[in-house]
C-alpha cells in the first residue's frame, strides 16, 4: 500500500473522526480504541415527534380514502333521496376525483417552494369545509359541490402524505415508511364501503360528510405541533414569483375540459356533438401545451427531469393504469353487487371485502419485502400480471355466479392491485435525478394515479350509459314498476328498487342481465389497461436503494 494512501478511523468512544497515515495506524492503536464498523441505527428508532408526526400523516391518508371509498355504496341511496339523475349520481364520485387529479400537481410544486405546511394546512381547511356542505346537501347539485370541495383539499392531503414522508426518511429508509403509510390507505379501503353501507341504511348517508371532522380535529393539532421540517428560507414576496402560474392554470383548465367530455357523452351529449367534442379537443390542446411549457419555468409543476429515465417514465404510465383501475373497481363493484345479485349496500360492502383485505396485507408485504430484498422490479411484474388475470376473470360473472368465484377472482385482482400500491412509489423516487427530487417525483405519481383514477371512472360512466340504454332498449316494452330504466339516466338511482320491483321473473332476470352486461364493458375496458400496464413495465430498471441523502426540506431531529 502506498504510504501516501489514508485510512479513516471512526472512533465512537471519544466521538471523533480521526484520519491516520497508513504508517501510523500500528502506534495510533496502541493508544486508542478503534472500531472498523459504522452501527446502523435502526429504522424503527425515532424520536416521539417523528411517531405523533407520523400520526397526523396516518390519519390524513384514512380519512382520505374513505371519503373516496365510503360514498361508492351510498350513491343509490343518496341519489333516490335528492332525487338525482345517473349523471349525477356518477359525478358526486367523479367530482370528487376531478378537483382531486387537477390540484396535486399545484398542491406538489406549492409546497416545494412555499413549504409543506401551509398548502397541508389549507387542504385541511377545504377538505373539512368540503365535508360539511355535503352533509347539509339538499339536492345533489349541492352535494356535488360539497365533494368538489373535499377534492380541492383531499388532493393536496393526499399527495402531500408521501411528499412529506419523502421528506422525513432517506431512501434507503423509506420501503418501511412508505409500506406503514398504506395500512391506514388500506383500512380506509376495507372500512369505507362498510362505513358507507352503515350510514347508508341504518343513519343517513349525510354521516359521510359529518364523520370527517373528528378526524381532522386530531390530525390537525399532530400536524401542527410535531411536524417539523426545515423551512423554505426565501421571503414570501420571492416565492410567490417562483411559482409556475402559467403552468398551474393550462394543467387545471386541461384537465378539466378533458374529463367533462368522457363523463357525459354519450348519456347528456353524444360525441358527434360540439358540446362533447369542443372541450375534449381543447382539453387534449391545453395538456400538451402544458407538457411543452414545463420546459421553461424555473420552478415547474412537472419538471421534466423527473421523467428523464426509463424507469420513470414506465412508473408513470403504470401509476396512471393502476389508478385508472383500482378507481374503477372501488366505484363499480359495489354497485355490482347491489344491481346483479341485488344485495343491500352493507350485504355489498361485506362483499368487496375479499379483494379490499388482500390489497391490505399484500400492499403491506410488498413494501417490506422491498425493504428486505432491496429489489422491486419482480413485485411489480407480478402485480400486473395477476391484476390482468384477476380483472379478466371478474368480467365472466353473472347473476348466478357463485360465491367462491366471487371471492376467489377478487383476491387474484387484490393481489395485483396491492403489490402496485406502494412499491412503485418507491421505484420512482430511486429514479429521481436528486434528493431533492424524490418527493416531486412522489408526488408526481400520486398525480398519475389519481388522473389515471378519474379518466378511468370517467371512462366507465361512458361505458354503462351507452352500454344500459341499447341492451334496456333490446328488453321491450317495460311495464309501470320498471318504467324508469327506459332511460339510461335513472339506472343508478333504480338500483335499490331491484329488490322489491313486482315484475315477472324472466323480465327481472333480462332487466338484471342488462346491469351485468352494461357492467360487464367496464371489467374488460379495465383488463385491458392492465395487459397495456403489464407490457409497459418490461422497460423497467433496476436501481438501488442505498442512498442515505436528505433533502433541503428534510425531518429537523428534536430528540436532543
Amino acid at each position: 500500500m502506498d504510504s501516501a494512501e489514508s485510512v479513516e478511523i471512526k472512533t465512537y468512544a471519544v466521538g471523533v473522526t480521526a484520519v491516520i497515515e497508513d504508517e501510523d495506524i500500528e502506534r495510533a492503536s496502541s493508544t486508542i480504541a478503534v472500531t472498523a464498523v459504522t452501527k446502523t441505527p435502526s429504522n424503527w428508532r425515532k424520536p416521539y415527534q417523528f411517531w405523533l408526526a407520523s400520526l397526523s400523516l396516518w390519519l390524513i391518508v384514512l380519512l382520505v380514502t374513505l371519503d373516496a371509498t365510503a360514498l361508492a355504496v351510498a350513491i343509490p341511496s343518496m341519489t333516490v333521496q335528492l332525487n338525482g339523475t345517473t349523471i349525477e349520481a356518477f359525478w358526486a364520485s367523479i367530482a370528487f376525483m376531478l378537483a382531486v387529479a387537477v390540484v396535486q400537481p399545484i398542491y406538489v410544486t406549492v409546497s416545494d417552494v412555499l413549504g409543506r405546511r401551509i398548502p397541508l394546512f389549507a387542504g385541511l381547511a377545504l377538505f373539512s369545509t368540503g365535508a360539511v356542505v355535503f352533509a347539509l346537501a339538499q339536492n345533489m347539485r349541492t352535494a356535488i359541490a360539497g365533494r368538489v370541495l373535499q377534492g380541492l383539499g383531499g388532493g393536496g392531503l393526499d399527495v402531500l402524505s408521501e411528499v412529506i414522508v419523502t421528506d422525513m426518511t432517506t431512501l434507503k429508509e423509506r420501503p418501511l415508511w412508505i409500506g406503514l403509510l398504506t395500512v391506514p390507505m388500506a383500512i380506509g379501503s376495507i372500512l369505507g364501503p362498510v362505513i358507507g353501507a352503515l350510514f347508508s341504511e341504518y343513519a343517513s348517508w349525510r354521516w359521510l360528510g359529518w364523520y370527517n371532522l373528528p378526524f381532522v380535529a386530531v390530525a390537525a393539532p399532530c400536524a401542527f405541533l410535531f411536524l417539523k421540517l426545515k423551512p423554505v428560507e426565501d421571503s414570501l414576496r420571492t416565492k410567490l414569483k417562483k411559482l409556475d402560474w402559467t403552468g398551474m392554470a393550462l394543467f387545471a383548465a386541461g384537465a378539466v375540459l378533458f374529463a367533462l367530455p368522457l363523463s357525459w357523452a354519450p348519456a347528456i351529449y353524444p360525441w358527434s356533438s360540439w358540446r362533447t367534442l369542443v372541450p375534449f379537443v381543447l382539453g387534449i390542446a391545453l395538456l400538451v401545451g402544458f407538457a411543452v411549457w414545463e420546459k421553461y419555468p424555473a420552478q415547474p409543476c412537472i419538471p421534466h427531469r423527473i421523467m428523464g429515465n426509463t424507469t420513470a417514465q414506465v412508473t408513470l404510465v403504470g401509476g396512471f393504469i393502476h389508478g385508472a383501475i383500482i378507481y374503477g373497481v372501488l366505484l363499480y363493484l359495489p354497485l355490482y353487487f347491489q344491481a346483479v345479485f341485488r344485495e343491500t349496500p352493507l350485504q355489498a360492502a361485506v362483499s368487496v371485502l375479499p379483494m379490499c383485505v388482500t390489497v391490505v396485507i399484500v400492499s403491506g408485504i410488498a413494501a417490506l419485502a422491498v425493504e428486505q430484498t432491496r429489489r422491486y422490479r419482480w413485485s411489480i411484474w407480478m402485480g400486473w400480471i395477476l391484476l390482468a388475470v384477476g380483472m379478466g376473470l371478474i368480467s365472466l360473472w353473472k347473476r348466478d355466479t357463485s360465491l367462491a368465484a366471487s371471492v376467489s377472482f377478487q383476491i387474484i385482482t387484490g393481489f395485483g392491485l396491492g403489490s402496485l400500491f406502494t412499491v412503485p412509489t418507491i421505484a420512482m423516487q430511486a429514479s429521481a435525478p436528486t434528493v431533492d427530487d424524490q418527493g416531486l417525483a412522489a408526488g408526481t405519481l400520486v398525480s398519475f394515479r389519481l388522473f389515471g383514477g378519474l379518466v378511468g371512472m370517467a371512462c366507465g360512466a361512458t361505458a354503462f350509459n351507452s352500454v344500459f340504454g341499447s341492451v334496456i332498449y333490446q328488453v321491450g316494452a317495460l311495464p309501470r314498476d320498471v318504467a324508469a330504466l327506459a332511460d339510461p339516466a335513472m339506472a343508478i338511482g333504480f338500483i335499490p328498487h331491484l329488490r322489491n320491483v313486482s315484475v315477472p321473473g324472466s323480465l327481472l332476470d333480462r332487466i338484471v342481465d342488462a346491469y351485468a352486461g352494461s357492467l360487464r364493458v367496464i371489467w374488460w375496458i379495465l383488463a385491458g389497461f392492465a395487459v397495456v400496464g403489464a407490457l409497459v413495465s418490461l422497460g423497467m430498471k433496476e436501481i438501488s436503494l442505498e442512498n442515505e441523502e436528505v433533502g433541503r426540506q428534510n425531518w429537523e431531529n428534536k430528540e436532543e
